[in-house]
Parts: C-alpha cells; structure tokens; sequence
C-alpha cells in the first residue's frame, strides 16, 4: 500500500520539531552545516570535516548535528571542541518518512480527515494505530478499521513526531564542557555514497598526428545528503579500508599500459597518492553527478596502429579483425603532462565534414607521468589477422617444435604496420626460444614476443615463426 496516496502529504499533518542550532552554513541555504571540507576517494568512501560554531553551557549537554551523511561510519566520528570531551554519541538515521511516522504511531491516536466528493464537507474522528503490517489497522470508537488507499479522499493528522524520527540524518552528542560560552566544534567523519572518476574526451588528428584531451572529475553522491558550498579535494588511488576485509579483489587485465613512467608529476601528494583539489567550492547535491574539468591539452603527439594477440598454439577458423589501437604518452614532453587517474577514455575523430564522431572508448588505470598509453578503441573492419599451427613435432620426450603462421591481411587503400603479439607457453614449458622467424621479433618478456608487421596496402603479408619448447 502506497503511503503517500493513502494519508496525503507529510506537509498537511500537523507536526513540530526542535530546530537545529545555528551554525555558519551558507547564505541562502537551510542546512545545519558549517564550513565544509570534503576529501573524496576512489572506492566510494569520503572524509568529511564540519566546522560548526556552537555556544556550549558548562557541565553536560546533549547536541545534536544535523545533516550528517545518512552513510556515515559512526565508528569514525571525531568531535574537536576546545574545554569539551565527548561522553557519548548515537546516529540517528531512521528518517522521517509517511511510512516511518505510520510505523511509529503504533499504539497512539490520530485524527482522520475525511472529505466527502460530491459536497466537499470534511469529517474528523480519532483513531487508534493498532499495526502497520502490509496495511494499517485502525480502532474507531468500537470498530475496527482497516485504511485503504480506495482513491477517497483521506488525511492523517498527527499530534506529534516520535523522538526516534529525525527529518534530517542527525548525530547527537554528550558533551562535558568545562566553560559556558560559543566555539568552533570540529565534526569529521568517513562516509560511503561519495565516490569519484575520471573521464576523458579525446579528439584524435590522424593526418597531424596529434590528439586534444580534455579530462573531466566527474563526481556521484549517493549519501541521501547535500553537502553545502565544501572546499573538495579528490584523492587518486585505492585506499584500504575494513570494509572490504576478507574480499578476493579481482582486477580484469587493460593492456592499455604499454610502458610505466618514471615521472614525478607536479601535484600535491598524500602519501602514495596524488590530491586532485577543485578550484573552487562547490555544492554536491544527493542523487547529483557533477563533472569539473581537471586537464586540457592541445595537439600532444598520438599514433594509430593496430594490434592483434595470439594465444599458445591458437588456430583460428577465420580471420580475426585486429584491434585499432590509438598510442600517446603522458610525460611531460612530447605528452599529456600530468598524472592520470583512472577512468574511461572516449575517442573521436572528425568525419570528411569536420564533424566530431565518436570511434570509440576504453578505461586506464591510474598512470603515472611519463607513461606510454596504447587505448584499444575497437575492431578494425579492413585489417585481419588469422593464426594458424601448421605442426607439432614431438623431438623427445621433454622437448617439442611447434611452427605458427600467422596470415595479415589489409583491404585500406594504404599500407598499415600491425603489432602481432604471440602470449607465452604455459608455465610447466621452463625453456622457450624462436629457432626461426620469418620476420625479426621482440622479446619483451618470458611470456610476450611482439613482430612489427608491415601489410602492404591492398595486401597481405604471412609471418612464420619456429618455437622449440623444453621443460
């Protein structure tokens, strides 16, 4: 049963709530907060600090923040307050809502307002809330009564809101101040629903050879709270946290990280990780994502090329399109110029019009300054790639000669250079090595050999490699 339908606006029952005290919020804006700050990391967690002005009376006294994250970690509140301890503090989260002041005034009276349809004339009886499950059941003088949502015209006024209701998610403190009179309390907390990304837009020049990036922080708050005019600095990198104590962590492999910069990039760190601060404050209303822009860079050096990866002794039936790659660099020369947090990175390029069309997207991880960046955007429909085992020889018992072809094809009316990448043998074969090649390859590691392979426009070219395996 729908509450909203059935007692009416919230607006029209007659209730009243203690106001929360004043604090230095915002011009403008009807929140309890103070002056915010807001540190915002990667995994969906965020450190909050609320400096709020109070005027304390001496000995004990109970204070109530409201606005807090409805995510807070409670376990992690810290309160500053100069001449004042904290003896206790609880976090009170069951918000005020039709259904929760239903569920709640089991056991008190209301009043029922009926209005007839066809004179307009409203009616009142007193009534007794007997349960709320499914429905709500009600006593009526000698009746019982069950309120359903028939499209009657029907409110609820209450005659007050239960303690436990707060219409804001609210932390109430016990503090013991040694003195009367005002002081700035420092409030801070970690909170989960805030969480931030990167996202990059890049237009690729294949004819100048360059690409324009524009990297955006794109911001989400899922906390059921507006946090007001915050001085907000985003954190690149995962930080632990005991929430995710005891979980397998599984990464899927981006091969979009060809080579690891060396680079120290001209941020702010915290420990291990770069402070991404927005130039301004800003508000971050609940249920908003708000993009700030964070990079912008025209005409850095970028590359296409193609790339296709072939799996120990794979054969394919037909030809299989390899991937179009778009390579560029962050260092500070001849690059991006910046650390780069992870994100998606979406591609365009200008059609025979001049219009920017979208070729495609895939996400990095976080990089850093003076990295080589290879972005997979698609599959190429001109330029395939067919690998086929033509034999196996079995020379002993601990040792076999395997011969791969791999055929190139290119239907462009130019020449292209594909990077034919062959993965490594199992980890049982301890002694692996090409004892001929058709073609001069790279070994970039125990499990990676890579040939540069030129396919004529128009053409096709036919790579042959031996590999003697022993273990």
């Amino acid at each position: 049963m729908r509450f909203a339908l059935m007692i009416g606006l919230l607006s029209a029952a007659s209730i009243a709530e203690t106001q929360p005290p004043a604090s230095n919020s915002p011009p403008g804006s009807t929140t309890a907060q103070g002056d915010l700050s807001v540190t915002i990391y990667n995994n969906n967690i965020a450190l909050v600090q609320d400096v709020r002005r109070l005027d304390l009376p001496a000995g004990r006294t109970r204070q109530s923040f409201a606005d807090v994250s409805a995510a807070i970690r409670p376990e992690t509140v810290g309160l500053a307050a100069s001449d004042a301890s904290v003896i206790e503090q609880n976090f009170d989260y069951d918000l005020l809502s039709p259904t929760s002041l239903m569920q709640k005034s089991v056991g008190d009276m209301i009043t029922l307002i009926r209005t007839a349809p066809m004179t307009g004339v409203e009616t009142r009886e007193r009534a007794k809330v007997l349960a709320v499950n499914g429905g709500v059941v009600l006593q009526i003088g000698d009746r019982i009564e069950v309120l359903r949502d028939d499209g009657l015209p029907v409110r609820v006024v209450f005659d007050h809101v239960p303690e436990s209701l707060r219409a804001r998610p609210t932390l109430s403190v016990a503090l013991d101040s040694r003195r009367a009179g005002p002081r700035p309390v420092t409030l801070s907390y970690l909170s989960n629903g805030l969480a931030w990304n990167a996202d990059y837009v890049a237009l690729f020049d294949e004819k100048a050879g360059t690409i324009d990036v524009q990297g955006w922080v794109t911001l989400r708050n899922s906390t059921g709270t507006s946090f007001y005019n915050a001085k907000t600095i985003l954190v690149a990198g995962e930080v632990g946290s005991n929430d995710n104590a005891g979980e397998v962590s599984y990464r899927p492999v981006r091969r979009t990280l060809k080579v690891a910069g060396t680079e120290s990039a001209a941020r702010e760190q915290l420990g291990d990780f770069y402070l991404y601060p927005l130039p301004e404050r800003t508000t971050i209303a609940d249920q908003q994502t708000k993009q700030v822009s964070f990079l912008d860079v025209k005409g850095a050096p970028a590359t296409s090329g193609y790339e296709y990866r072939s799996g120990w002794m794979a054969t394919a039936g037909q030809p299989q399109s390899a991937s179009s790659v778009l390579r560029f660099s962050n260092a500070a020369k001849g690059g991006l110029g910046d650390a780069l947090p992870a994100g998606t990175v979406r591609v365009y390029m200008r059609d025979a019009r001049g219009d920017p069309q979208f070729i495609g997207e895939n996400r990095i991880d976080h990089t850093p300054q003076g990295s080589q960046l290879a972005i997979r955007t698609g599959d190429a429909f001109d330029v395939k790639v067919q690998p086929a085992m033509t034999s196996r020889t079995r020379i002993s018992d601990n040792h076999w000669r395997t011969v791969m072809s791999y055929t190139l094809t290119n239907a462009k009316d130019k020449p292209v250079t594909v990077e034919l990448i062959q993965d490594g043998v199992p980890w049982w074969w301890t002694d692996t090595r090409i004892s001929s090649e058709s073609l001069k390859s790279e070994k970039r590691d125990a499990d990676m050999t890579v040939w540069q392979v030129p396919v004529p426009a128009n053409g096709k070219t036919i790579v042959t490699a031996t590999f003697e395996t022993r273990y």
